[in-house]
């Protein structure tokens, strides 16, 4: 347990770089820069002026994909992770009426069945046909220039009212540090109970 404990701590601290803020822009000038995530690569050059670049890009996905799609997607993927981090130790105590109780959330697939996971599939996906109007590709995704990656005009609480453009990248920085911390989160907690074989509490 104790070697587990200082696993998961290690790997915390040296995460950490990737969720600070940049704090000062390198000039494009500057050609062979190495990154502040991780020194002994180069510093990626496409995510300059992007919210939450850190210099983060180890496989060079920036140089390969285009950059609103691989934002999109890491939005998307941070926002589902969220919500998973939520519902993963809910899942323990809370249970949806007419649903099987199931302490280990790893199991929760198998109790309700392919066909609920399968309507899962289907409903995410007309929901991304729905949001993107058919453009779910990755070259027609942003066939529009004003598109902005991850905005669905969904904001019902009205927190992006009156907000200045410091005040919009604040909070898109927030959001992404929280995702990104969310996607490690729910992946230890899927390993945890993996490797333990127990709920995670």
């Amino acid at each position: 347990m104790k070697a587990c404990l200082f696993l998961i701590a290690s790997s915390i601290v040296s995460l950490t770089s990737a969720f600070a803020p940049s704090t000062s822009s390198m000039p494009s000038t500057q050609l062979n820069a190495m990154s502040k995530s991780v020194p002994f690569l180069l510093a990626p050059a496409k995510t300059k002026g992007w919210v939450g670049d850190v210099e983060f890009d180890p496989f060079s996905f920036t140089e390969n994909f285009d950059m609103k799609w691989l934002r999109e997607a890491e939005i998307k993927h941070s926002r589902v992770a969220m919500l998973a981090t939520l519902g993963f130790w809910q899942q323990q105590w809370v249970t949806l009426p007419g649903m099987t109780p199931v302490a280990d959330s790893n199991l929760a697939p198998a109790v309700v069945g392919a066909s609920a996971m399968l309507q899962i599939v289907v409903w995410m996906g007309v929901l991304e046909f729905w949001t993107n109007k058919g453009n779910v590709t990755m070259e027609t995704m942003f066939k529009d220039p004003t598109r902005v990656p991850g905005d669905l005009g969904f904001d019902p609480l009205g927190l992006s009212v009156g907000q200045s453009k410091e005040g919009m990248e604040r909070m898109q920085l927030r959001e992404l540090k929280n995702g990104r911390l969310a996607m490690l989160a729910i992946g230890g907690m899927i390993h945890h109970n993996w490797v333990f074989g127990e709920p995670l509490f």
